[in-house]
């Protein structure tokens, strides 16, 4: 074997790792992305005591085709988030208060990835605290889960 082979093999090596790490960086990198944006409604009948609660919207890339970010009411209210986090593992807002009556909600998802790329209508995939007050004052609170909808 001469020098000039000895080099072309490692290169020829060296070029395929590359590409190997490259597409595990790659699939890697795919299954972190996180993306919540849309709707979250509760899964069965809500509680009496939330049976105005429409369902919580996410929309951190203000997408025209989502609700705006805040919390919906059945009977067409709608409330910004005062504070909200979002992350991989949780969920966190408090709701600006309208007409005396405010919702906070402590959670986390059950899921990770793009939820708009997947079907998960009736899928749970957050749950969580919903605590409404009302005067101040903490009116109730359930422990819920929510599935996704991503929109028309």
């Amino acid at each position: 074997m001469n020098l000039r082979s000895i080099v072309r093999r490692l290169l020829i090596t060296i070029s395929a790792a590359i590409l190997v790490l490259g597409s595990l960086i790659s699939v890697t990198a795919q299954r972190e992305k996180f993306n919540p944006d849309g709707s979250f409604w509760i899964i069965g009948e809500p509680p009496s005591e939330f049976k105005d609660f429409g369902g919580i919207n996410l929309n951190a890339s203000r997408n025209r085709r989502l609700n705006k970010a805040g919390v919906n009411l059945t009977d067409g209210r709608w409330l910004r988030f005062r504070t909200l986090t979002v992350n991989r593992n949780n969920l966190v807002f408090t709701t600006v208060t309208i007409r005396g009556t405010s919702y906070n909600f402590k959670g986390r998802f059950l899921r990770g990835g793009v939820f708009a790329a997947d079907d998960l209508e009736d899928v749970p995939v957050l749950e969580g605290t919903l605590t409404k007050i009302s005067g101040g004052k903490i009116a109730s609170a359930a422990t819920l889960r929510f599935s996704y909808f991503g929109g028309t």
